[in-house]
C-alpha cells in the first residue's frame, strides 16, 4: 500500500445499467477490471498514472441524478486491455495488438457504499469543488479529483474523513 502522500484520487464514470455499484460489491471479493475505456486521455490515466490504493469515486453517470455512489480501491494498477484484443468482444479495436496494445484497464475492489449518494446538482452548487473536473464540462470516464475535493465528496456522502483513515 502507498504511503498516504503518494495515494491519488480518482473518479470512474460508469453507467449503472452497464456496471453499477453493487455489481462491484457483488463480484468476487467485491473485484473486477476496469476495462473498455476507449478515450485516450483516460487511457494515460489508467496507463500512466493510476496505482494500486489509489482511491476511487465510483460515480453513476447518464441517469436522470447522476451521482457519486461509493468507493473503491484500485488493486491492480494499469495493464494491456485485452477487451481490444478479442472480435467478439463489445470493445474490441483493430489497431490494438499483443505487441503494441491501444488501451488499458485497472482491477478495482469495492470499499463502500455512500450512506448518501452526492449528486451531481449538489457538488455543483459547492464552492470547494468549483475546480473539479467532473464539474468543467468533462466527459472523461477517468478524472483526477484532489485530495480536498475526496474529503469534501466523503463528508457530503455521510463518511467523516478524519475517521476514515484508509482513505
Amino acid at each position: 500500500m502507498p504511503a498516504a502522500l503518494d495515494r491519488h484520487y480518482w473518479l470512474f464514470k460508469s453507467e449503472p445499467g452497464c456496471f453499477s455499484l453493487a455489481d462491484l460489491k457483488n463480484r468476487p471479493e467485491g473485484r473486477e477490471k476496469w476495462d473498455g475505456v476507449r478515450n485516450f486521455q483516460a487511457r494515460n490515466y489508467l496507463r500512466d498514472d493510476v496505482q494500486i490504493g489509489d482511491g476511487v469515486l465510483f460515480y453513476h453517470s447518464n441517469i436522470p441524478r447522476p451521482a457519486v455512489t461509493g468507493l473503491a480501491e484500485v488493486v491492480q494498477g494499469g495493464y494491456p486491455d485485452w477487451t481490444a484484443l478479442d472480435p467478439d468482444a463489445e470493445h474490441y479495436d483493430p489497431n490494438s495488438t499483443p505487441d503494441r496494445p491501444v488501451w488499458y484497464m485497472v482491477d478495482v475492489r469495492y470499499v463502500l457504499t455512500l450512506p448518501r449518494e452526492v449528486t451531481f446538482e449538489e457538488m455543483k452548487r459547492h464552492p470547494d469543488l468549483a475546480g473539479m473536473v467532473l464539474l468543467n464540462r468533462s466527459r472523461l470516464s477517468i478524472q483526477p479529483v484532489t485530495l480536498q475535493q475526496w474529503e469534501v465528496i466523503l463528508r457530503l456522502g455521510g463518511v467523516d474523513p478524519t475517521n476514515y483513515n484508509r482513505y
